[in-house]
């Protein structure tokens, strides 16, 4: 099962986004500063991590980096997750970012549609597992 580490400080988003990404197949973690993604990525060694950029405790730049840095994560996925400007992609894909995905572009106040099929096409472009799961089947046939 594809494992995503999902830090967010939004408890609204964490927990929307949580739910989703789970009932749509995957196993999710979730950390809601900086601190706690950098533990987590090395204690649960996700495939993927979503990575807001704006975190209490440490930056998600600064996580970016700090991950990046440490041979046990190197090689874990980030896909940056963002409400900032996506004119920073290329800066983040030469800190280390997988990709950038912004809030305002997945329309999360619609549903999870948007999210599900971005997600799905980063876990394929990585040679991941997409779950077929009935929920996200139904999601992406019925988009809000």
């Amino acid at each position: 099962m594809t494992r995503i580490l999902l830090v967010e400080d939004s408890k609204f988003l964490r927990l929307a986004t949580e739910r989703a990404l789970a009932h749509a197949g995957y196993e999710v973690v979730t950390a809601a500063d900086g601190e706690s993604a950098l533990q987590l990525a090395r204690e649960k060694m996700p495939h993927v991590i979503l990575l807001d950029l704006l975190l209490p405790k440490i930056a998600g730049l600064d996580v970016l980096k700090a991950l990046k840095r440490d041979p046990a994560t190197a090689a874990i996925a980030v896909v940056v997750l963002s409400g900032m400007s996506q004119k920073n992609e290329d800066r983040l894909r030469k800190d280390g970012a997988f990709a950038f995905l912004g809030k305002a572009e997945l329309a999360l106040d619609r549903g999870p549609h948007s999210l599900l099929k971005a997600v799905a096409e980063i876990m394929r472009g990585l040679n991941l597992e997409v779950p077929a799961s009935p929920f996200a089947a139904a999601q992406c046939a019925n988009p809000r």
